[in-house]
This record gives C-alpha cells, sequence and structure tokens, in this order.
C-alpha cells in the first residue's frame, strides 16, 4: 500500500505521512504480547508506514531487539523500506530506575554500537538524544552524531524535547533533520517558540503522543484500572479530577468525530496532520487493531468549521495536569 509521505525536514528522509512509535510494545503502559507487537509492525510496514520509532533504553534493549526480529521476518521488500528512528542517552539501572541523560561524545559513541547490534542493521537513519544533557554541550553531542555520519553509521540527526535556543545551536553545529517531541490537542506548547523555530530553520517535527497516552483516543474510561508498570498510573493527567476532566474534554471531541462518522483518536490524530507537512505524527498502536484506526485518519479532511469546532471543544490550554511528572518534567529542555 502507498501511504502519503512527507519529508523530515529540509535535510531528513522522505517517510510516511504516519509512523509507528514501538515503545509501548515493550515498555511503560503494561505488559505486551510480543507476538502481537510482531505481528503490529509487520502489519504497518505491509500498509506502507516506514519509520519505526524506538529508544534504546525502552524496556534496557528489548524494544530494539523486537523491532530487529520483525525486521528480519519481513518480507524482503518491506524491510528495506524501514527507517529507524532511534533515541539514545537515558541511564537504566537492573530495578529499572532512572539515574539521568549521558550526551558525552565517547557515549554516544558506545550507544550506538549497542542500537546496531539489537536492531540488526547497518546503519541508524534518525540518531537522537532523549533528553538534553545538561552537563554536556550540545554541540559536542551533535557533533559527535556527525561523526558516527561520516563513518556511515547514522543517516540523520534528530533531537528530542528540546528548546528554541538549544535547536539553534544544534542546526549552527550540523544539519538537523527533525525534532521530536509530544504535540496533540492537549499538548501545544511547542506553538509558541518551538515550532516556529523549527520551521524557519527548515527542521521537521516528529509528534509523540498525539493522542496523549491514550487519554484523548476515545478509549480511556474514568474506572480503567492501570498496571503497577504502567507509567500513567503515576502522569499527573491521569489522577483523580485532572483524569475526569481531561475525559470530559474527550466527550466534547466525540460528539464532533460522531458527527463526522470517524473515532475519536481518527480526529485527533487528523487534527495533528493538519497542522503542517512538516510535521509526522507517531502513533502508538500496540495491536493490528488500533493500528488501523490510526491509519484511518489519515483518510479525514477537517475543513473550517471542524477545525474551530475542535478548538471551541478542546482550547489550547484547556487540559488538567502536566504532561509529566514534576521529576520528569525537570529533564525537559523544551519546558524551559
Amino acid at each position: 500500500m502507498n501511504l502519503p509521505t512527507r519529508n523530515l525536514g529540509t535535510t531528513g528522509p522522505r517517510t510516511s505521512a504516519l509512523g509507528l512509535g514501538c515503545m509501548g510494545m515493550s515498555a511503560l503502559y503494561g505488559d505486551a504480547d510480543r507476538t502481537e507487537s510482531v505481528a503490529t509492525i509487520h502489519a504497518a510496514l505491509e500498509a506502507g508506514v516506514t519509520l519505526l520509532d524506538t529508544g534504546d533504553f525502552y524496556a534496557m534493549g528489548h524494544n530494539e531487539m523486537l523491532i530487529g526480529e520483525a525486521l528480519r521476518s519481513a518480507p524482503a521488500g518491506l524491510r528495506e523500506n524501514a527507517l529507524t528512528s532511534v533515541k539514545f542517552g537515558a541511564l537504566r539501572d537492573p530495578d529499572g530506575g532512572w539515574s539521568g541523560y549521558d550526551g558525552r561524545p565517547a557515549a554516544v559513541k558506545n550507544f550506538v554500537a549497542y542500537s546496531l547490534q539489537r536492531l540488526g542493521v547497518d546503519h541508524i537513519d534518525v540518531y537522537r538524544i532523549a533528553r538534553i544533557d545538561p552537563d554536556v554541550p550540545i554541540e559536542e553531542t551533535v557533533g559527535a552524531i556527525a561523526e558516527l555520519i561520516e563513518k556511515g553509521h547514522v543517516r540523520h540527526i534528530g533531537l528530542s524535547e528540546a528548546g528554541a535556543e538549544t535547536i539553534r545551536r544544534a542546526a549552527a553545529t550540523a544539519p538537523i533533520s527533525d525534532l521530536q517531541i509530544e504535540y496533540s490537542l492537549i499538548s501545544r506548547g511547542i506553538e509558541e517558540s518551538i515550532l516556529p523555530t523549527t520551521r524557519e530553520l527548515g527542521i521537521g517535527i516528529t509528534a509523540y503522543g498525539v493522542l496523549s497516552r491514550g487519554l484523548i483516543s476515545g478509549h480511556f474510561t474514568r474506572d480503567r484500572q492501570l498496571a503497577a508498570n504502567d507509567f500513567r498510573a503515576f502522569s499527573p493527567r491521569f489522577q483523580g479530577e485532572n483524569l475526569q476532566h481531561n475525559l470530559d474534554l474527550v466527550e466534547r471531541l466525540r460528539k464532533i468525530a460522531e458527527q463526522k462518522g470517524v473515532s475519536v483518536a481518527q480526529i485527533a490524530i487528523a487534527w495533528v496532520l493538519g497542522r503542517g507537512e512538516d510535521i509526522v505524527p507517531l502513533v502508538g498502536a500496540r495491536t493490528r487493531a488500533r493500528l488501523t484506526e490510526a491509519l484511518g485518519a489519515l483518510d479525514v479532511t477537517l475543513d473550517d468549521a471542524d477545525l474551530t469546532a475542535i478548538e471551541e471543544a478542546v482550547p489550547a490550554d484547556a487540559a488538567a495536569g502536566e504532561r509529566y511528572p514534576a521529576a520528569q518534567m525537570a529533564h525537559l529542555d523544551s519546558e524551559r
């Protein structure tokens, strides 16, 4: 199948208009089914999705190995079309804890060596530090990735959750293909200064969290019990009165979706798709059914009346609660 395509910035690769975020197949959203995860990756490739996004720290390498397994078992033509987008730098411990980020050049080269092996590929298409290391100038981190490009191990440099000033410094060091950052109907912080900066510099956006971790998918319910290994159990937007407030927003959105004959998830994804050709939403589908629903967003057209109704139902600052717990918010250069 041929899906619409978009370019990741002026220097990045051409990719499908929707990418597949694979994190939830291994970590942070509770238990996942490995067989269904591989089948979902295969289904995505067969549907024309080319961009597969992961992080080397998702379940301490499990997610990269899962993608590697899926790529090895996929038909050759599909395997060759796949583009890998990898985040690195997060430091973990055997108990699953987090201990900061490492953007030192030596660490960058160490991380990539392991990722190449786990993925079973000879290069990574887009490589990016997951969070900016405050102790290492971004110029040094980006410079190390540029050296990996010269040696053929990486094709393009990306950023993740970087603020406007950091983006400018990185772009002055080497060509940046895209910025990966949360962007959805209820997470619109990039619109003030970050998005204007990336557009000025010709840098694309890969938008994650377009369904706000399932919160605005139309499938999340007030009485849903989250597992202990599901980080949403600690996410401010899923807590108490915040959750009820946010689900009320979803019900407003549902009325608009029903009038158009589409699902809540489809209208939420379509809204992000409509924000610009320089934006590639990542959908975190963990099953083939959710993938099929997400791909349906590509057929949804929002006219001016639809957009007005959506803005009235879910204003830019409507969400209750921060998008991460306080300790994680402190690591976000994009929020400074």
